[in-house]
């Protein structure tokens, strides 16, 4: 019985993977071919930091969601905040289209697992480490594709 709830996780786990692979190519090609927002510390250190939040918070995932409401407020209004700062980043849509995914609660990132954990109330442990993996590596690609970014003074030069 545990095998055949795990399958369905897997199959899911590899689309979103794939999708953050497919997403993260056109990353490198679109940055090859057009200039983007030059590179900003507090946006790779709030993206670095938001990991880290994420990441802890959804191990509690296996308590009732309501008994985590407040940090989970917390970290959603942290990351409308860098969302509202990317937004007005001249020359940033692919960020902004990367945290639109993993914000979403329609996907399988960051926002569907908040969703489905508010839906279903708590999540069980082998479900929060998949997902882990996964939101864990949409993080790293946004992070790496802002550390990749030459800084102001490099573009003066």
């Amino acid at each position: 019985m545990a095998f055949s709830i795990i399958t369905p996780l897997y199959k899911r786990s590899w689309k979103t993977l794939l999708l953050i692979v497919i997403l993260s190519s056109a990353c490198l090609i679109q940055s090859s071919c057009v200039t983007t927002a030059p590179y900003d510390l507090y946006v790779y250190k709030e993206s670095t930091s938001l990991k880290v939040d994420a990441l802890k918070l959804m191990d509690k995932a296996e308590k009732p969601y309501n008994t985590q409401e407040k940090e989970i407020e917390k970290l959603t209004d942290q990351l409308d905040k860098l969302y509202e700062y990317e937004v007005h980043r001249k020359k940033n849509q692919l960020r902004i289209q990367m945290w639109d995914l993993l914000r979403n609660p329609e996907k399988n990132l960051l926002g569907g697992f908040l969703s489905r954990w508010k839906n279903e109330g708590q999540l069980s442990p082998g479900f929060i480490t998949e997902v882990k993996i996964i939101v864990g590596k949409a993080f790293d690609q946004l992070a790496e594709l802002e550390s990749g970014k030459l800084t102001p003074k490099e573009l003066q030069q």
